[in-house]
């Protein structure tokens, strides 16, 4: 990733705006930051690089230097930018990203973890159709008592060696100084002299909660919900939310497209050519299906407000049914011959629409080959 254009760090062409750099930057942050790649050198190290890709490409006069003269060109020019926020703008976004800055207030509070908490949920297409309640097993922090979520024995904390108390160490990588949280105290600017008995020098426990979520008519795979004061507890007793994320089970007939439900409908070409009625199940109970007359093979049918209701309560979506041509697996005598007999009824132009498109088209071909 070293190799690679500022441009290429983010994943974006060099006419990319603004607002397509700040969504591509979110996007690779996200990825790599370190709350999400806990001990990952690697993560780590691409995370400062797409900082330092964002700080020179969201500001227009570091942005053309570096696209007429590329990174030695801006060599010198770091201090000099013409309104950029820097870190305050990257923080407020992590902010936003991260839960709700309920990590950032975990670190000013010397909490070491995060108030949010997330958890999965599996359920049923039923449930998700109709909403349910349910219940959910998750384990939350908890500021251990003994140490009181210091992670030293009795409390007692000496200024951090790493870091010297300042709970941020930095570095220099080519004309950009780039700060983190200290490994070593965690942006706490201490450390244990001796580590808690009771919590191994963690700071917190982990207690098994049980709790019944209302789970919304309409839900769906990857939709999040907040349960509110469910999450982790700081030592000053806050605690965060709780954020559900679901799982979908798939149904045997229905498949959900956002709020629209397909059925695939198996219907026997004599129903199709005779336009017959014919009754398919809906998520409520039973419809009326018209065939039209001569009905094609994966035509569809849509009934208006037959679908799912959206979990924002923005109305119902459809229900499409879809057909699918059955033909008979084999035929006895007596069939054929009715069939024989039906085909003949229609006329050679009708029965063998093929004969007449294609007799011009053979013609052609045979003088090919003399």
């Amino acid at each position: 990733m070293e190799t690679l254009s500022y441009y290429e760090i983010l994943e974006i062409t060099q006419s990319a705006t603004k607002t397509e750099i700040k969504k591509a930057y979110r996007k690779m942050a996200k990825k790599y930051h370190p709350d999400a790649n806990p001990d990952d050198a690697e993560a780590e190290h691409k995370f400062k690089l797409c900082n330092e890709a964002y700080q020179v490409l969201s500001d227009d006069q570091q942005r053309s230097i570096y696209d007429r003269y590329g990174k030695e060109g801006l060599q010198g020019t770091a201090g000099r930018s013409s309104g950029f926020s820097g870190f305050d703008d990257l923080g407020s976004m992590f902010e936003e990203m991260f839960g709700g800055g309920g990590s950032r207030r975990s670190q000013r509070n010397g909490d070491k973890y995060a108030l949010d908490l997330a958890t999965q949920m599996e359920i049923s297409f039923h449930e998700a159709v109709f909403g349910c309640n349910k219940e959910i097993n998750f384990r939350y922090k908890k500021a251990c008592r003994s140490c009181k979520g210091t992670g030293a024995k009795n409390g007692k904390l000496t200024s951090c060696h790493q870091c010297g108390g300042k709970g941020q160490i930095y570095m220099r990588q080519g004309f950009m100084t780039f700060s983190q949280t200290c490994p070593a105290c965690h942006g706490e600017g201490s450390s244990a002299a001796e580590q808690c008995p009771d919590c191994h020098g963690q700071g917190f426990e982990e207690i098994n909660e049980t709790a019944t979520i209302n789970v919304p008519a309409g839900v769906d795979s990857d939709n999040r919900l907040r349960v509110s004061s469910k999450g982790n507890i700081s030592k000053s007793g806050t605690r965060g939310d709780l954020y559900v994320t679901f799982y979908v089970q798939p149904d045997e007939h229905f498949i959900r497209r956002d709020n629209d439900v397909y059925l695939e409908v198996p219907v026997f070409f004599t129903q199709a050519i005779l336009g017959e009625s014919i009754s398919i199940p809906s998520l409520t109970g039973e419809l009326t299906l018209q065939l039209d007359v001569g009905t094609k093979d994966k035509q569809t049918f849509r009934f208006r407000g037959e679908g799912i209701a959206d979990v924002h309560g923005h109305g119902k979506g459809d229900l499409v049914a879809q057909i699918t041509l059955t033909y008979p697996k084999k035929l006895n005598d007596a069939q054929v011959e009715l069939l024989s007999k039906l085909q003949e009824s229609f006329g050679l132009d009708e029965a063998k629409p093929h004969e007449g498109i294609f007799e011009s088209t053979f013609d052609r071909v045979k003088s090919w080959f003399k």
